[in-house]
């Protein structure tokens, strides 16, 4: 049985969370991963070494990696105290690997090797860039952190400059039988992919099947108040065309969780299937939410609906490949 190919674009903990339940299906995995990130470890180790941000690529290094290895554990070790305090072993070691191998893309290769990784992390671009958003009220914001701590819904976000698409992040969008958008943070982990032009392009032209994962609740200084449509709308904005099918999740919450995230200022993600639908794509609704006190997707879940729509995927691209031979 041929394994699809599965290519993720994100960053943060949702990217990560849907990769811990893919990798163990029988798919091949590309993770396209943002390199906007400037808070903590990563914004210490940006500023000092000049380097990309490693955090969200450590993460997602770790998420690929065997669940029982000593190495995945070790680097998501964080001191706690002494010059080293607040830096994961993993960012460090990144930026060792970075320095000795004269590369942050080999850096990351070499990793991979380390821990044994089941698919490719690949950054989105190699180039050092910063992240601005506009706010509904006009407002704007420079960096990752800032943008996600002010107040308010934001609109758009661009990159400042625009960067160069890393050459196998295109590579892997075009091979690709399934696209993966979400979830995650909707303006500093999934849009600012797009906001590299060819990235956004290569979305456009893809033959493979193209599915954005609509997050469970707002996120307070990014979608306050926003629904599914608006999430989608923002998507197809930077990438017209660029969604085929919308997963939402449809199903009960803890209400003690609700409880906890209102005082929070977030709420769930209102879903109006129709509405999607009239934006021309398809909509998946499950069962995807972890059963505890966080509301977020739940990996296992997640992969459950993932799966047959990238097995869709190639069978699409199979189908047109037969129908076009080159």
């Amino acid at each position: 049985m041929n394994r699809p190919h599965v290519t993720a674009l994100g960053g943060g903990t949702g990217l990560s969370s849907l990769l811990r339940g893919l990798k163990r299906r029988e798919l091949d995995i590309s993770a396209v991963v943002s390199v906007a990130d400037d808070g903590g470890s990563s914004g210490r180790l940006r500023r000092e070494l000049g380097m990309l941000p490693p955090g969200d690529i450590r993460n997602v290094l770790v998420a690929l990696a065997d669940d029982e290895s000593l190495m995945g554990r070790l680097f998501q070790h964080r001191f706690a105290d002494g010059d080293l305090s607040g830096h994961p072993f993993g960012n460090l070691i990144l930026a060792a690997l970075t320095e000795v191998t004269g590369s942050f893309d080999e850096a990351v290769r070499e990793a991979s090797r380390v821990l044994k990784v089941n698919g490719r992390v690949i950054p989105g671009a190699l180039e050092h860039v910063r992240l601005w958003a506009e706010r509904e009220d006009g407002s704007e914001a420079c960096g990752e952190t800032l943008i996600a701590s002010g107040v308010g819904a934001c609109r758009r976000v661009w990159l400042d400059p625009e960067p160069a698409a890393h050459p196998d992040a295109t590579a892997a969008i075009a091979d690709a039988d399934l696209i993966l958008f979400g979830p995650g943070s909707l303006f500093t982990s999934v849009l600012p992919h797009l906001a590299v032009g060819e990235i956004a392009a290569a979305v456009q032209d893809a033959q493979g099947l193209r599915v954005y994962v609509c997050n469970i609740m707002t996120q307070p200084g990014e979608t306050d108040g926003m629904d599914a449509v608006t999430h989608l709308d923002r998507v197809l904005e930077m990438a017209p065309g660029g969604v085929d099918v919308v997963v939402v999740h449809s199903g009960d919450l803890e209400p003690a969780a609700l409880d906890h995230y209102a005082a929070q200022g977030q709420e769930p993600v209102a879903v109006d299937a129709a509405a999607l639908g009239a934006r021309g794509v398809r909509v998946v609704a499950a069962d995807i939410a972890e059963d505890d006190q966080a509301v977020r997707h739940s990996p296992e879940a997640l992969a459950e609906v993932l799966e047959p729509l990238a097995r869709e995927g190639s069978a699409r691209r199979a189908e047109s490949a037969s129908a076009y031979p080159a």
